[in-house]
């Protein structure tokens, strides 16, 4: 059996390992660690779920705790969401707990300034979305020209959103001697182009099948006239044995209903989405792990920013229209090898998107029924 210590991490990161609670490195882990602590590009793609951040943060952490601390900014994580930053950057300072590294989430939806102060003092590693670190960028206020390392965290779903264009921005501020990390659930023909652009004879490392959800994830499907999805999903709700769930809504002003009638109903409900502050998606997002919240609603800016665990169910209140997006949604619960069951509501309208979704999978979803809600 494959341990940690056997791929080759230093005695400094193992302790961050152990103190965090990790034994046996996942596959993405055990084929991605030992190529990136020799230096090579690495093109990762895995399911969500499967340890990932591990995958390149420890690598990282061994190369740069090495050398001593410059305070320069010598490796660089972008990601799409802010949630993501912040769980990268948190999983940066639990792993590297032992080592002298300092480490900096720089997102947007919250003030520059502490972000200005922190990067004069100096940073060793930065967890960034591409917005606000094109906002650096264009202010100077932080230099790109020392990064060692380059990780692009979830590359397909910062394509998605459109930061194309930024991310070639940060990357052409980089040096073109650094080591080029790209991670990605899914790969699209524009990830693929992305690929060939910006790393250096990488190595390849495909953990499952990114088309698949895990196969720890019980997939359902309820056929449910439009009107009759809110008295749908309080039945589940209240009758299934569910603990900790995650709804999604295709709209932010559906989000908003729906976590209002919850709460009208007695359920210990809150919502994330894109029009809330950083601060009220932080505390939304805090409640849903501590368990204060036990539903939680949101939009697909969720979709790849949420890391909880004992996640028992997620629900597609709407039918998601791409069938990535269903994969990225109902990866959040199967998570670590743990059951999980994803439950979607489809509409009449919605029969397309399903049929997308199976040709996708290649498998046809269970069907299920509660007499008097469904059709």
């Amino acid at each position: 059996m494959q341990t940690f210590r056997s791929l080759g991490l230093s005695e400094l990161l193992l302790a961050g390992v152990l103190d965090a609670g990790y034994t046996t490195p996942t596959p993405i882990q055990t084929q991605a660690i030992p190529l990136v602590l020799a230096g090579r590009d690495l093109v990762g793609s895995a399911q969500t779920g499967t340890g990932k951040t591990a995958a390149f943060v420890l690598p990282l952490l061994d190369r740069l705790a090495a050398d001593e601390p410059s305070r320069s900014v010598r490796a660089l994580i972008v990601t799409p969401t802010r949630e993501l930053a912040l769980q990268v950057e948190a999983s940066v300072r639990a792993y590297g707990a032992a080592t002298p590294l300092r480490s900096l989430a720089i997102l947007g939806g919250v003030s520059i300034r502490p972000q200005l102060q922190r990067l004069a003092r100096g940073v060793d590693i930065v967890v960034a979305t591409p917005g606000r670190l094109i906002d650096h960028l264009q202010r100077g206020s932080i230099d790109l020209s020392r990064v060692d390392v380059l990780v692009l965290d979830e590359a397909d779903r910062m394509l998605d959103m459109g930061f194309i264009r930024d991310i070639r921005k940060i990357v052409k501020a980089t040096p073109a001697s650094r080591q080029t990390l790209l991670f990605s659930a899914t790969m699209p023909t524009a990830v693929r182009s992305l690929a060939r652009d910006i790393l250096s004879d990488p190595e390849y490392v495909d953990i499952g099948h990114s088309r698949t959800p895990a196969e720890t994830v019980v997939q359902r499907v309820c056929a449910v006239p439009s009107n009759r999805k809110m008295n749908l999903l309080y039945h589940v709700l209240e009758h299934e044995p569910v603990h900790h769930v995650l709804v999604f809504s295709r709209t932010k002003r559906r989000a908003d209903r729906v976590k209002k009638k919850l709460v009208k109903r007695g359920f210990a409900a809150e919502v994330m989405h894109s029009d809330r502050s950083q601060r009220q998606r932080q505390r939304a997002l805090h409640g849903f792990r501590n368990g204060r919240v036990k539903v939680l609603v949101a939009t697909d800016i969720a979709a790849r920013g949420i890391d909880v665990d004992g996640i028992s169910h997620v629900i597609n209140f709407d039918t998601p229209r791409q069938p990535a997006d269903y994969i990225h949604r109902i990866g959040r619960t199967g998570r670590a090898e743990a059951f999980g069951e994803a439950i979607t509501f489809v509409t009449k309208d919605e029969r397309t998107y399903l049929r997308r979704i199976e040709r996708h999978t290649g498998s046809r979803l269970i069907r299920k029924a509660y007499e008097g809600l469904t059709v």
